[in-house]
């Protein structure tokens, strides 16, 4: 794809004739009389199309009784999308509520706001704070895979707008379907495009993430987005409406008929066997209404002008009346037909559920509202008082002066239905999991081994993704200091001081579809032990877990395996879980995809001056392996590649052991012992050395006897295996002996098994193989343009 295409006209969206998509049409007013409270009470028996906006029968009889009365159409359309899998966690929160009761003291060091707001936010010393989460956007990026791509960069981004920081950095988590299947392409092509789009012309740096392939996610590709966001500890915002008489003010982009439905309707329900079915519009994105938005919002921020605020995504004026008012113990009074629109044939329901894009509401004090008024004329944004704060902790909702919604905004927006869905063990894993790589047959030929390293390189899982990372923008606003294809960004928060945060996202959904609880703390372990290669300090998690169907026992046991696990791992590794999302329905017909609960960890770095890269860059230096191999192939990477195999039980890990790991590295990186780290993880020990030679062209010669003699592994093993708790690190000779001291004082393992060799462009395995970096290079580097054309040779400005 050409540079310049990313910061064209994006492609438009595909709505019905009205814009509003056919199945919506039922919750259209046919009728001259608007459907008010005073309606509802006289037509108890009028029949409504529940069961089209996603409510099923007992949700609407519980809605009835709630009320007293049925609802009206408005509060119909406000309840469908807040009482949606997607926006009111329903059959996940009995167990998202381990993340809040597995807490230690040390887990609330740092925590100043934890979930339930838009963002969490996590103190990193010198009066910064940093705010970050992850969200899903995953059926839009199916049916829509630009804007639904695009759209999820939005809205994470306005979520720590809202918090009252500035968005200094993106990441994105994606998972497509085999690369070889022709609607792949489609799919990536959009995805990628829409990221870099929308990031790009936001001016922030996309710092990292993870491209996966695999055939399970062929009908249900996840676009997962996180967004960080830095802010002084004073300046945090949270979305609470109080203060009886403060304005309710809509500014942003005017609401369209773009996203109605997207919430209750395409992402609270499963896609039917072949494909999609119901095509609710996908949100359309500007991110140029949007840059101008944080600038905006920056300046109300600055000049203390407004008292809370909330972003416009999933539900849009339904979630953020409901939400500020029920966060606030507060009323609110809205007068709906103050609403800019860009559709003047909009009905109220349908205003209610627009998810148009690059919207946010304030609440604002009376005296403050001038100045308000002022500084968003100032930045040329359309704005709109609809009401006020009120006192009497009821939520109405007025069209052209009849009144269409009266409820307590608890119900709405808190109080939602809670189900304990049916949990059952899969009946077919227990199969599975005996069906364990130990049994595939293990080479000792160098020839072999070498053409299973080449193999591995080249796998689209394991080979170069600068197909798509050089889309992105990674060095805007000056202050990357770690990015692609390091294992974790890093952001410099103060250039003053140095002190910055770096952040990773993992998941192997093999391992989650072979134990999911251990799963969970393997995707844990993993992002944690990358941020630790870059010498900061893992501090906080926020995680987007991502299953099929809720309705669906075994996918339920999966879910509360995994969450159960990450608790756990969190608990046990003293870092707390900040917030996140959760993503169901992702599942084709009856087939879910894999368990994949993805993980994000953030450390902070006192001084980013003394961040260590993850490959090394000068001659003669020792490659020491810290940790312990064991003959660990199950759900590995050289399983699936070689053979073609899926089953036994993932590695073993132990969170003892990664933090004690965490805390060498910082103390290295606080010495200045280590000059590179790159963590072993998917492809083990050859992956590891292939990306080390790779990232600076600088060669190396390693030998395998000692592990094979210390830890009783074969060849294959030592080079394929996926043991946790492993590092390689490059150390300068003339550090040697400090670094050998560290390692003996703290008790880690740790055996030198090679040297860095610029004089000779190549890896060198002893007694096996030698490959060219060439030739190395080629290879991963080659897999996806084959697939998906062209790689852009630099990343977009």
């Amino acid at each position: 794809m050409p540079p310049d295409v990313r910061c064209q006209p994006f492609p438009a969206t595909r709505l019905g004739g009205s814009g509003i998509p056919d199945f919506l049409e039922l919750s259209r007013v046919t009728t001259p009389i608007a459907d008010t409270v005073e309606n509802a009470i006289a037509t108890p028996e009028k029949e409504q199309p529940y069961g089209a906006l996603g409510l099923k029968p007992d949700e609407y009889a519980q809605i009835r009784e709630i009320l007293g009365r049925r609802p009206t159409s408005g509060e119909l359309a406000m309840y469908s999308v807040m009482w949606s899998e997607h926006c009111s966690y329903k059959s996940s929160k009995i167990y998202l509520r381990q993340f809040g009761q597995k807490v230690s003291d040390e887990m609330k060091t740092r925590l100043m706001v934890g979930m339930g707001q838009n963002a969490g936010v996590v103190d990193i010393g010198e009066g910064w704070a940093v705010t970050f989460k992850v969200e899903s956007h995953n059926h839009p990026s199916y049916i829509e895979p630009f804007q639904g791509a695009a759209t999820g960069v939005g809205g994470i981004v306005r979520d720590i707008i809202s918090m009252g920081a500035r968005p200094v950095a993106v990441m994105d988590q994606l998972r497509f379907g085999a690369i070889d299947n022709p609607d792949t392409a489609r799919v990536v092509h959009g995805v990628v495009s829409g990221i870099s789009f929308y990031g790009n012309c936001l001016g922030l740096p996309n710092i990292g993430g993870e491209t996966v392939f695999d055939a399970v996610y062929q009908g249900n590709p996840l676009v997962n987005a996180l967004a960080v966001g830095v802010m002084r500890h004073e300046d945090i915002k949270l979305a609470n409406a109080t203060g009886a008489g403060n304005k309710v003010v809509l500014f942003g982009a005017r609401t369209g008929g773009d996203g109605i439905g997207g919430a209750s309707i395409l992402a609270s329900d499963t896609f039917a066997d072949g494909g999609p079915t119901k095509r609710p519009a996908v949100q359309v994105g500007d991110p140029f209404a949007e840059k101008v938005l944080i600038e905006c919002c920056l300046e109300l921020y600055r000049d203390d002008l407004v008292e809370a605020i909330q972003d416009l995504g999933a539900a849009g004026i339904s979630c953020a009346t409901s939400e500020l008012a029920a966060n606030g113990g507060s009323g609110m009074r809205v007068d709906l037909e103050n609403v800019l629109l860009r559709d003047s044939t909009l009905t109220p329901e349908e205003i209610l559920m627009s998810e148009s894009q690059e919207r946010m509401m304030a609440i604002v004090a009376p005296e403050k509202l001038d100045a308000f008024l002022e500084v968003v004329g100032k930045w040329d944004v359309e704005t709109s008082v609809l009401g006020e704060v009120t006192g009497d902790g009821r939520l109405q909702i007025f069209w052209h002066g009849d009144e269409i919604v009266n409820v307590d905004p608890s119900t709405v927006a808190v109080d939602g239905p809670v189900y304990e869905r049916p949990v059952a063990y899969p009946t077919w894993i227990d199969a599975l999991r005996d069906d364990s790589a130990s049994a595939l047959p293990r080479t000792s030929d160098a020839d072999t081994l070498r053409a299973q390293f080449l193999q591995l390189v080249a796998s689209p899982n394991l080979a170069d993704t600068s197909w798509v990372t050089n889309q992105y923008d990674y060095y805007v606003m000056g202050n990357t200091a770690l990015s692609f294809p390091d294992d974790a960004g890093m952001i410099r928060v103060d250039e003053h001081s140095g002190l910055g945060f770096a952040i990773a996202t993992d998941c192997n959904g093999r391992f989650c579809q072979l134990d999911p609880y251990e799963g969970a703390k393997l995707a844990l372990a993993e992002a944690y032990r990358n941020v630790a290669v870059t010498g900061a300090v893992p501090t906080a998690v926020t995680d987007c877990l991502n299953f099929g169907s809720p309705e669906n026992p075994e996918v339920m046991w999966q879910f509360s395996q995994a969450v159960e696990g990450l608790s756990d791992g969190c608990l046990e590794l003293g870092v707390p879980v900040t917030g996140g999302n959760v993503s169901f329905y992702n599942q084709t017909g009856d087939q879910p995809i894999f368990p994949t609960p993805v993980v994000g960890v953030l450390g902070i770095i006192d001084d980013v001056g003394r961040r260590i890269p993850s490959g090394w860059q000068d001659a003669g230096e020792n490659i020491y392996l810290l940790g312990v191999t064991a003959t660990e192939l199950s759900g590995s990477q050289w399983a699936g590649t070689v053979h073609g195999h899926l089953g036994g039980r993932p590695p073993a890990v132990d969170l003892g052991q990664e933090r004690k790991l965490a805390e060498l590295l910082h103390a290295g990186g606080q010495q200045s012992l280590i000059s590179s780290a790159h963590d072993l993880s998917s492809g083990g020990l050859a992956q590891a050395l292939a990306e080390g030679v790779l990232r600076f062209g600088v060669g190396a010669r390693v030998w395998l006897t000692e592990i094979m003699e210390r830890d009783g592994v074969d060849a294959a093993t030592a080079l394929f295996s996926e043991s946790t708790g492993r590092v390689i690190v490059s150390v300068p000779r003339e550090d040697d002996v400090k670094f050998r001291g560290l390692c003996e004082g703290r008790g880690y393992p740790v055996l030198r098994i090679g040297v860095t060799d610029p004089t000779d462009a190549a890896l060198e395995v002893q007694g096996l193989f030698t490959v060219p970096l060439a030739e190395l290079r080629d290879l991963s580097t080659s897999t996806l343009p084959d697939a998906f054309g062209a790689t852009v040779s630099e990343p977009a400005l």
